[in-house]
């Protein structure tokens, strides 16, 4: 893991600002002569900026995304707990952990801390920016916010802005982060009861009805107590417990619930969309119920260079990271395609 220094003040959308920046980052591979290879990831909300760790599927040796082919970035997202600036950092003017005194973000902030590691990596242009989830969500801000930098977009189970549906799980999340007798705490432990009963909900809405009654209905039907579903829950409760935070949980939904494109944009967020003009592949999953294929076929629609997949898969949100073999089908057809369209582009595969 790499970091970057921002010694200077980050003014937040919000207009409260950070006395400075710490980024944590990694790469992978090498930056070709034309610096036409870069593939930059923005990842999901509870992953970190090592994309071997969660989308091993698509990025590693021999993968659609290659090292051996291109200088991969991966920057982790403000507010995050895995390095970069956020709750359980500490506060350069106080000298304590900022905890639930961070200030709020958003996606826009995210994007721009982005665009400060860009600078500070000195890449002029990206080849593919990509990212599924809120990471689509970093992607189609950054687009607007630096159109010239990215010269072709990767969405995965995404959305132009967040739906009403999300926002009231967000809500619901963050309530029981609230019920914890020990939020507000200044302890890094705060909210971990709360954090548990928050992603056991998560999963429900990142799985669906069918993977769970496939995976998870117990064949005893004499039982009373101890149900599998039940353990599963909370099993993965206590795996996000164990690597994540409370705090971080609270402020990153947070800034989920405001990702809306054509804010302060002057217009709706089909006039938004049809300023992108990005070659962009947008990838639905068939059994989402988070961020349904509606909300990707809506891109679609209004993108002006967009192509649309939908696979089929009974994962829900969480197929885009665990079907790579489908998405890696359809992203290397589609790169191949835009790349035969633009020779100087397809000079990424010359290291």
């Amino acid at each position: 893991m790499n970091y970057f220094q921002y010694n200077q003040p980050f003014e937040l959308e919000g207009g409260q600002t950070l006395p400075a920046l710490t980024i944590a980052y990694h790469t992978f591979g090498t930056l070709n002569a034309k610096k036409s290879n870069v593939v930059w990831i923005c990842h999901a909300l509870t992953a970190n900026s090592n994309p071997l760790d969660w989308w091993d599927g698509i990025v590693g040796e021999n993968k659609v995304i290659d090292p051996t082919r291109h200088f991969i970035v991966c920057a982790n997202i403000l507010g995050s707990c895995y390095g970069t600036t956020g709750p359980l950092s500490i506060n350069p003017e106080t000298q304590q952990p900022y905890y639930n005194t961070f200030p709020q973000i958003t996606i826009r902030d995210m994007v721009k801390a982005h665009t400060l590691l860009r600078e500070h990596l000195g890449l002029e242009k990206i080849h593919i920016l990509g990212g599924g989830s809120c990471g689509g969500y970093q992607v189609l801000e950054w687009a607007l916010t630096e159109p010239d930098v990215a010269e072709n977009l990767f969405l995965l189970a995404t959305s132009a802005a967040e739906s009403t549906w999300g926002i009231g799980i967000h809500t619901t999340q963050r309530l029981m982060l609230e019920a914890d007798g020990t939020w507000g705490q200044p302890t890094p432990e705060a909210g971990s009861k709360g954090l548990k009963a928050a992603r056991a909900l998560g999963i429900l809405t990142y799985r669906n009805y069918q993977i769970l009654a496939q995976n998870q209905t117990d064949p005893d039907p004499e039982k009373l107590d101890n149900y599998r579903v039940s353990s599963y829950l909370n099993y993965q409760g206590d795996k996000l417990v164990a690597r994540f935070n409370a705090y971080s949980y609270w402020f990153l939904t947070k800034s989920l619930d405001s990702h809306n494109i054509s804010r302060g944009r002057g217009g709706h967020l089909e006039t938004v969309l049809a300023g992108i003009l990005q070659k962009t592949l947008i990838i639905g999953i068939s059994s989402d119920i988070l961020c349904p294929v509606q909300q990707q076929q809506f891109l679609a629609r209004h993108l002006p260079y967009a192509t649309y997949v939908e696979i089929d898969s009974n994962y829900g949100h969480d197929g885009f990271i665990i079907e790579g073999e489908k998405i890696s089908h359809h992203f290397s057809h589609w790169l191949a395609e835009v790349e035969k369209q633009d020779p100087v582009s397809g000079s990424m595969q010359q290291v």
